[in-house]
């Protein structure tokens, strides 16, 4: 078995450190593994390590936010020379802006009806991460769900157990409300994808295009363009792509 897209607690959006996540795919069964961060490579060497003495094969990772055509997207970079002062400077972008982004989504929550939602709620859930700042959609959705004031709250409801987005309901509900053009969205500036696919194959990585299924959503036509970029590869196998869209974005890789 193998995973080269997953999150650790260098992730906005992760919860584990680098060394749990290597235990839970050796307990998983998994042979390769790869740790993609957002933005960030710090927990490659802790995850070698403990990938390397479980008799897991590890390939160094990282997923960059981009745009292209004013559309953002993310690029994995695998195989990368992770301790490269590059991607210490793309961290350091994207935490620059991320505390002002958060509070611009706090506003615009707000501004949905949430109006008891705080930043002493937000500070609470990510507390022990490292991105103590960086308020992502899912946990937006996380504290949102679990208020007592919004158990009957109508934009909820599709979210909560039985609901007809309660399948992944923290993702669905960033997805919904915090993606770009969605109503919570807050812009941060990111590099143009010819330049992070650039910067991986400077740093002797391969570029692949992640989850086109949701960036490309009504996009479709720019995969061509895209992979005219230099672009390695596309992830075809994600949660987010259905069995259809994995065929056709294999199809493409090739």
């Amino acid at each position: 078995m193998i995973d080269l897209h997953m999150h650790s607690r260098y992730s906005d959006d992760g919860e584990y450190t680098p060394s749990e996540l290597a235990e839970q795919c050796a307990a998983a069964g998994v042979r390769i593994m790869s740790v993609t961060d957002h933005n960030c490579a710090r927990a490659n060497e802790e995850t070698q390590r403990a990938a390397e003495e479980k008799g897991i094969r590890y390939i160094p990772g990282i997923e960059i936010d981009g745009t292209f055509e004013r559309v953002n997207f993310h690029v994995l970079g695998y195989g990368i020379d992770y301790q490269s002062r590059d991607f210490e400077e793309i961290e350091k972008n994207v935490a620059d802006q991320s505390a002002k982004a958060s509070l611009e989504r706090l506003e615009k929550t707000r501004a949905l009806g949430f109006t008891q939602i705080a930043e002493k709620d937000l500070l609470a859930l990510s507390e022990n991460n490292y991105w103590q700042k960086s308020w992502t959609g899912e946990m937006f959705a996380e504290v949102l769900l679990a208020m007592p004031e919004y158990a009957g709250h109508p934009l909820l409801q599709p979210y909560r157990s039985g609901g007809e987005r309660s399948d992944n309901p923290f993702v669905n509900f960033y997805w919904d409300y915090y993606a770009q053009e969605k109503p919570c969205y807050a812009k941060t500036d990111y590099p143009a994808m010819e330049e992070i696919i650039d910067t991986i194959h400077r740093n002797h990585g391969a570029a692949v295009l992640a989850h086109p299924g949701v960036n490309l959503k009504g996009k479709e036509d720019m995969l061509e363009d895209i992979c005219r970029l230099g672009i390695d590869g596309v992830e075809a196998f994600s949660s987010y792509h259905s069995p259809e869209q994995a065929e056709r974005f294999c199809r493409a890789a090739s």
